[in-house]
C-alpha cells in the first residue's frame, strides 16, 4: 500500500541553485497567505549560510500540489558537509540532481549522486541556469548519465526524466529551447516518476536523522516513520547505539506543513515527523515498539579526514572580547556539536584545556569555529592537519583528493606548476568554453594553504572544488610556506614611522594604530626565517626644525585573512587566537628567549 506522499532530497553541487528552486517552489504552491512577504533563499535562514551563499544544515518543507504532499529535503553541496547529507538521504525515496547548464557535474555532485545511487533512490534531472552564456545544456544531460553509468546506477535509475529550465527565472520544461513561465512540469515529473511513500504495516520503527531544539520543549528528534503509526502519548523503547534500550514516552507528534509544523495525534510510516518529550537520543537511535522493538540499521558516516588542536585562549588580550573563556566552556560547547554534527569527532587530550576535533576539511572546521565566535566564545586553534592510516603491511597512507581547477588558458601553466610542487598528478586537461578545465589527484596536505596560492597567481580568475576519493601511500615532503613571520617584540600600539621604516622586510598583517602583543604575528618577512621587531618605537624628536626632510609615512594596507585563509596560513609553532571581535595570528611560545631554546632543543 502506498501513501499520497513524495519524499525527495534536492542534491546539487555549491551555488547551482538548489536553495533558489526550493524558493520558487513554495512561491509557486502558494504556501504565504497574500500579506506575507519574505525575501530569497527562505531556507538560508543561518547568517553565516547567506553570508557565505552555501547551504550547511539540510531543512525540510514540504507543499501541496494536486492533491499529493511533497516533503522536500534541502541538503548541503559542499563534501565538507557530507555527514549532513549521508543522514537526510534516508528520509527519501526519490533525488532532485541538480546540475549546471554550463558547468555540469562537479565533484562533490558525484559524491553526494553516488550516496543517493546506493540507497537506490530514483534520480530527476534539472539542467538549471540555461539562460546563462555558453551553456551546454546537451553535453551536460550526457555527462550526468554517463556519470550514473560509471555509480553503478540500476536500469530504473538510469531512465530518468530530464528538465531543463532557470530557478531564478522559476520556469521548468522538458526542452531547453521551449521556454515555459512556471516549475508545473517539474512538480508533474515528481508525481509521475518518484515513487510514494510505502507503506508498511506492523510494529512502530523511526530512525531518528536529524535533531531540532525548543526553549519550550527541550530537544526535538526528526526522522521518518519507517514502519507502522506513531501516536502522541504513547510508550516506546529508544535503542542506543551500544545496545542498550531506554523506555520513553511521546510527548507530541509534528508533521511538516509548508514552512512550518502542524501538531498531529499520529503518524503512519512514510511521513517524515518531529517527536518531541523523548530524552537522552542521538541520531541514529531507533525509536521503536514498546514491548517489541526492533532497531534499524544505524546510519555510517565516512570518517574524518583532518584535525586541529582546539585550546583555550591564554594569550595577553584574553577575556577582553569574549563572554566564555574557560576550557569547562570549550568542553561543554564542543562535545554539544557532535550531538548534532555527524561527521565531528572530539577527543580531550592529556591536556585539561585542549582538545583534538576531527572533521571532513578545512570548510567543516571553520564553520563550527566561526559559529563558536559568534556565540562569544574566545579560543585558539593550531594548524589544520590530515589524519593518516596504515595499511595491513604496516606502510603509512594519507587521504587523496580529487582536484578541480577551471582557470583562463593563460594562467593554467602557473596552476599546474604550483599543484605539482605539492605531489598533484594531472588527469585532464580539456578546454570548456573559454576556459582550461584541470583535473589533479592530490594529498590532501597538498590542499593546506594551496587556494590563497592560486587565486594570487591567477588574479583570482581560478575556480577550485575538491573532494575526497581514498587512502593511498604516502607521497613524501610536501613544502610549506616559504616565507617566515614578522613577529612583534611588545605588546602596545604600533606607529606609522616604525611600520613604513620595515615595509622593506615583509608585508604587514595591522595597521598602525592597532594594539599587538610580543610574540603576536605581524607579518609576513620577505626571507624564511622569522624576524623578531619593534612596531612601538616612535621618532626620536630633537629640537631642531626639519627643512622639508621629514617624508610621509605612505604605507601600503594591511593584507586581511579570511578565518579559512588564516587556517591555511600557520606554521606549526604558532596558534590562531579567535575571539568575537578578532583573529590574530602568533607564536605557540610567546617569549623570543624561549622560543630559541626550543628551537636549539629541536637541533
Amino acid at each position: 500500500m502506498a501513501n499520497n506522499i513524495r519524499n525527495i532530497a534536492i542534491i546539487a553541487h555549491v551555488d547551482h541553485g538548489k536553495t533558489t528552486l526550493v524558493d520558487k517552489i513554495i512561491h509557486a504552491s502558494k504556501i504565504f497567505d497574500a500579506h506575507q512577504h519574505f525575501d530569497d533563499l527562505i531556507l538560508d535562514d543561518n547568517p553565516l549560510e547567506r553570508e557565505r551563499g552555501i547551504t550547511i544544515v539540510s531543512k525540510n518543507v514540504s507543499v501541496r500540489y494536486n492533491g499529493t504532499k511533497i516533503n522536500i529535503i534541502d541538503t548541503p553541496g559542499h563534501a565538507d558537509f557530507g555527514g549532513e547529507v549521508e543522514r537526510v538521504l534516508k528520509l527519501a525515496d526519490g533525488v532532485l540532481l541538480l546540475v549546471d547548464a554550463f558547468e555540469g557535474a562537479m565533484p562533490q555532485t558525484r559524491f553526494v549522486l553516488g550516496k543517493a545511487i546506493a540507497l537506490g533512490l530514483k534520480p530527476i534531472v534539472v539542467v538549471n541556469k540555461v539562460d546563462k552564456e555558453n551553456c551546454r545544456p546537451d553535453e551536460v544531460h550526457e555527462q550526468v548519465f554517463d556519470l550514473m553509468f560509471n555509480l553503478g546506477a540500476s536500469e530504473d535509475q538510469l531512465d530518468f526524466v530530464t528538465l531543463y529550465g532557470s530557478s531564478k527565472q522559476g520556469w521548468m520544461s522538458t526542452d531547453w529551447k521551449v521556454k515555459t513561465d512556471n516549475l508545473i512540469p517539474l512538480l508533474d515529473a515528481v508525481i509521475s516518476s518518484i515513487p510514494p511513500a510505502p507503506t508498511l504495516e506492523g510494529t512502530p520503527q523511526m530512525q531518528i536523522t536529524s535533531l531540532d531544539y525548543s526553549s519550550f520543549v527541550g530537544r526535538i528528534a526528526i526522522g521518518r516513520v519507517h514502519r507502522g503509526t506513531l501516536r502522541e502519548g504513547s510508550n516506546m523503547s529508544l535503542m542506543k547505539a551500544d545496545g542498550t534500550i531506554k523506555k520513553v514516552k511521546i510527548r507530541e507528534l509534528h508533521v511538516f506543513e509548508g514552512l512550518g509544523r502542524v501538531k498531529v495525534a499520529e503518524v503512519a510510516s512514510g511521513e517524515i515527523c518531529a517527536v518531541s518529550g523523548i530524552e537522552g537520543f542521538d541520531i541514529g537511535d531507533t525509536l521503536a515498539d514498546f514491548e517489541n522493538p526492533e532497531a534499524l540499521e544505524r546510519i555510517s558516516i565516512d570518517e574524518p579526514t583532518m584535525n586541529m588542536l582546539f585550546t583555550i585562549n591564554n594569550s595577553p588580550f584574553f577575556g577582553k572580547e569574549g563572554k566564555f573563556v574557560t576550557s569547562r566552556h570549550l568542553r561543554d560547547r564542543l562535545f554539544k556539536e557532535t550531538e548534532k554534527n555527524l561527521a565531528l569527532r572530539v577527543q580531550a587530550t592529556d591536556k585539561e584545556d585542549s582538545f583534538l576535533v576531527f572533521g571532513r576539511g578545512i570548510l567543516h572546521l571553520s564553520v563550527l569555529i566561526e559559529t563558536m565566535r559568534r556565540e562569544g566564545y574566545e579560543l585558539q586553534v593550531g594548524q589544520p592537519q590530515v589524519i593518516f592510516k596504515e595499511d595491513d603491511n604496516g606502510k603509512r597512507q594519507e587521504p587523496i583528493e580529487l582536484l578541480v581547477v577551471d582557470v583562463p588558458e593563460e594562467s593554467a601553466g602557473k596552476v599546474i606548476e604550483l599543484v605539482s610542487m605539492r605531489k598533484g598528478e594531472m588527469t585532464i586537461m580539456e578546454p570548456k568554453g573559454d576556459l582550461q578545465h584541470l583535473e589533479f589527484m592530490i594529498p590532501s596536505r597538498g590542499l593546506i594553504g594551496l587556494r590563497n596560492n592560486v587565486l594570487t597567481a591567477t588574479g583570482g580568475e581560478a575556480i577550485m572544488n575538491h573532494r575526497f576519493v581514498d587512502y593511498e601511500d604516502h607521497k613524501g615532503t610536501i613544502p610549506g610556506r616559504i616565507a617566515g613571520s614578522l613577529i612583534s617584540l611588545e605588546t602596545g600600539a604600533g606607529t606609522a614611522y616604525t611600520i613604513d621604516k620595515l615595509q622593506d622586510r615583509g608585508s604587514f598583517f595591522v595597521d598602525p594604530g592597532e594594539e599587538v602583543y610580543g610574540g603576536q604575528v605581524i607579518g609576513e618577512h620577505t626571507r624564511p626565517n622569522d624576524l623578531t621587531v619593534n612596531i612601538q618605537k616612535g621618532k626620536k624628536l630633537t629640537n631642531m626644525r626639519a627643512s622639508g626632510t621629514d617624508d610621509n609615512a605612505k604605507i601600503v594596507p594591511k593584507r586581511q585573512f579570511s578565518l579559512e585563509e588564516a587556517m591555511e596560513y600557520i606554521q606549526k609553532d604558532e596558534y590562531l587566537e579567535v575571539t568575537p571581535k578578532s583573529i590574530r595570528m602568533r607564536k605557540i611560545l610567546l617569549d623570543e628567549n624561549e622560543r630559541l631554546r626550543y628551537a636549539k632543543q629541536a637541533d
